[in-house]
């Protein structure tokens, strides 16, 4: 039998695997997916420009060892970059030879310099009748990449991070976006990616703003009729930081300056990050022209941190405040605060303080009132493993027959409920949830919630099937 791209690509991984660490495996080379073989070169597919460029980057010595010994020296590896559907990525593939000094092919950025700095240009964040051009860059170093721990709920996202930092505007993840839900990281990540390109080019001009601030400086140009002088002013940014750009849902003037600054930035090989608690295929009522430019670079979610990176946490927040803890109370804390890096920290906070202001040990039962009030006052959110847990046990079937590939209509409907209670309940985003409950794609999620809707107000039985995995769920 003769090689196939999939036989030898899986001999390439299993050589990888023994050769590098089990996270940067499962991260860099477990999404890659064999496409063809055609006589020494192996094509594969990668998700994203950011991958192709990583595993330049990184991994091209790796690469060419693996590859010469399937294929001989003659091997070729010829990337083909996963399309989404929209308008920015202009190149279907990029081919290499596996070589050690990689180059930017495919990856050329011209930066076009901004003529005409006009020094009578007002700046918004000035009180006006004050002159100055000096643009502060509204950053707060104590967020910072060294305060920003690593664990599988964030690698993507940190290192796409630290590439834009050394490299910003000169890299093909332009706009990064990064999304995830409450108290997972955002705001920390997008700071600290600005507090390292300062360190690295104090030149560059780097601007942090929230979307509902952009927003109201927007009204304030329009009521004084100088919102050229606003855009003109934003489009001298070298590097613009916008958190939470959902907030701009509904708001059709701001999203059609914020448009006119993004296409002169990115026009002009400046940099743009962008943070948002949904990802861009979840955003309601944000122009379509818009949505399609977020998806041009690297969109990267923050997940829920699991058990190991808590546990870092906690200790990372105790070291840095100088105070010992006995490790059964930082178990007992990462086993019992699992959705919020927010929380997880407050809750450390007021352990540190119920302690000293009371002049009392932390003890496990001081620890315990504490979790017991911040597990009172949050809601707390299942996760979507739990919820298809629940739905199957109700079904009388097992996980693994709900994420099947049967069309069944009893299996069929108790995997759109699954579905259905993941958006309902979870931040999790349509395709992270299509691709936990048996790898669908977001499209699948979002005709499974109006399948539900639509069943649950015409159909008795299924309505009672809704109510009771209802109370099930939220008990």
């Amino acid at each position: 039998m003769g090689k196939t791209a999939e036989s030898v690509w899986g001999n390439c991984l299993s050589f990888i695997e023994d050769n590098i660490t089990p996270q940067a495996y499962k991260t860099w080379f477990s999404p890659i997916k064999a496409v063809k073989l055609s006589d020494a070169a192996l094509s594969i597919q990668v998700p994203s420009k950011f991958f192709y460029e990583w595993l330049e980057e990184h991994y091209v010595k790796i690469l060419k060892v693996a590859l010469t010994k399937e294929l001989g020296e003659t091997a070729k590896l010829v990337y083909v970059i996963k399309m989404e559907n929209t308008y920015g990525n202009k190149q279907p593939f990029t081919e290499r030879i596996p070589s050690e000094k990689p180059s930017n092919v495919g990856n050329q950025q011209v930066d076009v310099p901004v003529k005409h700095k006009d020094p009578e240009l007002k700046n918004p964040f000035v009180i006006p009748g004050i002159r100055n051009v000096k643009i502060e860059s509204q950053l707060n170093p104590r967020y910072n990449f060294e305060s920003f721990l690593e664990g599988d709920s964030n690698r993507l996202a940190r290192s796409a991070g630290l590439a834009v930092s050394n490299k910003p505007g000169g890299t093909s993840f332009n706009p990064l976006l990064v999304f995830g839900g409450v108290g997972l990281g955002k705001t920390h990540l997008a700071h600290a990616i600005g507090v390292q390109i300062k360190e690295h080019y104090p030149e560059r001009t780097v601007l942090y703003i929230s979307a509902e601030k952009f927003t109201q400086q927007y009204i304030e140009s329009v009521k004084k009729n100088n919102r050229n002088d606003f855009i003109h002013f934003y489009q001298l940014i070298d590097v613009l930081i916008v958190d939470d750009i959902q907030l701009l849902s509904g708001k059709a003037g701001t999203q059609d300056v914020f448009f006119h600054i993004f296409n002169h930035l990115h026009q002009n090989g400046k940099q743009v990050i962008l943070t948002s608690d949904k990802a861009p295929v979840d955003m309601q009522d944000i122009e379509q022209r818009l949505l399609s430019r977020f998806k041009w670079g690297l969109s990267a979610e923050l997940q829920q941190p699991d058990f190991e990176t808590r546990i870092s946490i906690i200790k990372n927040k105790l070291f840095r405040d100088g105070v010992e803890m006995p490790e059964e109370i930082i178990e007992f804390l990462a086993n019992n605060i699992k959705t919020n890096i927010r929380e997880l920290e407050g809750a450390i906070i007021s352990l540190i303080a119920h302690s000293s202001f009371n002049k009392r040990e932390i003890t496990l039962d001081l620890a315990k009132k504490i979790v017991d009030n911040y597990v009172k006052n949050t809601k707390r959110e299942v996760s979507i493993d739990y919820i298809q847990k629940v739905v199957s046990d109700y079904f009388q079937m097992d996980v693994d027959t709900l994420q099947s590939k049967t069309r069944k209509r009893h299996i069929v409907q108790a995997r759109q409920l699954a579905m259905f209670f993941a958006k309902k309940l979870t931040k999790a985003s349509l395709a992270s949830i299509g691709s936990q409950i048996g790898s669908r794609d977001h499209a699948t999620v979002l005709h499974a919630c109006k399948t539900v809707d639509n069943l649950a107000s015409t159909d008795k039985q299924f309505r009672k099937f809704v109510e009771d995995l209802d109370k099930k769920l939220t008990m």
